[in-house]
């Protein structure tokens, strides 16, 4: 089965802020954000917006299947939300993959949903829980995407704390604790601002290297529980760092430099 990782990026629904509060006309979209923040942080402490307030501005994705792997974007400004939400479903009903996350189950997957919803987005795939007209639906009764505790959804937070909140850590910590990159020169927080500079590429860009954070901590995971040796697990890791290095692109070569190798 292909392994498909995956990780968004969002931006405040400005216009949708609008239209649920009846904001005045006259207001920036800056302004708009900060009087959504400034509520949230007057309700419940911080000034993290309700998921189907989250524009999603990107998503990236790193394929792996027997012959390759891959890690691309689908972002604005090429393709609009819509857009870019159905294409992310579209290669789900192509593959029917393993996906992988961090924290998707709380955040990425419910924001795709209701961003989904909102677009008219078809994703009848992902949505199978075994009543569906493909040939091995049947199949999807016992292992789907939506179930918390199938493994066709493999929320590596999730899991690795044994569903328990309190035990979750940080993407950037683990990676780094595994000598791994981790976050380079940006984090979710700063993404708003960026957006507001037309600063879109390092946003896509610092994605990309979320989601090869997310696979190779992925992959030592999938060496703890047996699935990869030794020498099974060193091969691919050394698959993804070739992979990184054909790739001319600035942020790749941060991200290498700042892996050292062994």
């Amino acid at each position: 089965m292909p392994v498909l990782v995956f990780d968004i990026e969002t931006i405040p629904d400005v216009a949708g802020i609008r239209a649920i509060e009846n904001l005045p006309a006259g207001l920036s979209d800056y302004e708009v954000a900060e009087w959504a923040f400034q509520q949230r942080r007057a309700s419940h402490g911080n000034d993290f917006l309700p998921h189907h307030l989250q524009r999603v501005v990107a998503i990236s994705c790193v394929l792996r299947d027997a012959q390759h792997f891959r890690v691309f974007s689908l972002s604005e400004p090429e393709s609009g939300e819509g857009e870019i939400i159905q294409r992310f479903f579209d290669g789900i009903e192509r593959y029917s993959p393993q996906i992988v996350s961090w924290n998707g189950g709380g955040f990425d997957l419910p924001v795709l949903h209701y961003r989904g919803m909102l677009h008219g987005v078809a994703a009848p795939r992902y949505w199978d829980q075994g009543e569906g007209d493909y040939h091995d639906s049947r199949d999807f009764k016992w292992n789907n995407y939506i179930s918390r505790y199938h493994s066709r959804h493999l929320d590596l937070m999730d899991l690795l704390a044994l569903y328990q909140p309190r035990a979750s850590a940080p993407l950037d910590d683990l990676a780094k604790l595994m000598g791994y990159p981790g976050k380079l020169g940006m984090d979710g927080s700063a993404v708003w601002q960026a957006w507001q500079e037309g600063r879109i590429a390092e946003i896509r860009d610092y994605c990309e290297t979320d989601v090869v954070n997310t696979y190779l901590v992925y992959l030592r995971f999938e060496r703890m529980r047996g699935h990869l040796d030794a020498a099974a697990w060193a091969a691919e890791v050394e698959t993804v760092r070739e992979a990184l290095g054909r790739i001319d692109a600035p942020h790749w070569k941060q991200f290498l430099a700042a892996w050292p190798q062994g």
